[in-house]
């Protein structure tokens, strides 16, 4: 039985709930849902589990705080013994225009706290990852209040959309492979 560790990024907190930085909850969320999944609250963070035929997923949103993120990818990689070709983290990116997902296999932080803190603390950027653009539709100076702040009605319209996609990786990436995944999905 292959084991996968499924990492949402975001803040806990209801003052995150709708911000564009709390996207990988989102995207988790909506996974979980259709999965019927329910989380708990455990160590480091809130974590569910499920089956996709032969797979056995972790589905993790750190507790942790997004600059803390390594610690808790961490803690449940070596908890459940999941390999780092087998995790798959869920981020924001503002590199990205609205709605793009990009997914990749590895790859740089691209000036994510949460992605640099796990590549510090598990010493290496070799872990796939699914982007989903925020766009950066922002003054100069103002990067923070935009990635904290929350989604525009018209975004608000579009986001279930591209979750459904998300529903489609995620088990594609435990049965196909990140590469067939990226094929796949990539500039959908």
């Amino acid at each position: 039985m292959n084991r996968y560790l499924i990492v949402g990024l975001g803040n806990i907190g209801d003052e995150y709930r709708n911000t564009r930085h709390n996207i990988g909850f989102k995207m988790l969320d909506a996974f979980a849902e259709a999965s019927n999944v329910a989380f708990e609250d455990k160590r480091y963070g809130f974590v569910g589990r499920c089956r996709v035929k032969n797979a056995e997923l972790v589905l993790l949103k750190p507790s942790t705080f997004m600059n803390l993120s390594g610690n808790a990818v961490r803690y449940w990689m070596n908890e459940e013994k999941i390999p780092v070709e087998n995790l798959l983290v869920l981020v924001d990116d503002l590199n990205l225009p609205f709605g793009t997902i990009r997914i990749r296999k590895q790859g740089s932080a691209g000036g994510h706290n949460g992605l640099k803190h796990i590549e510090q603390v598990l010493g290496t950027s070799l872990y796939a990852r699914v982007r989903f653009g925020i766009g950066n539709e922002y003054s100069r100076g103002a990067q923070i209040n935009f990635v904290l702040g929350e989604w525009t009605d018209e975004e608000i319209q579009q986001i279930p959309e591209k979750l459904n996609l998300v529903k489609e990786i995620i088990p594609s990436f435990c049965l196909a492979g990140i590469e067939r995944t990226m094929n796949q999905y990539n500039g959908k």
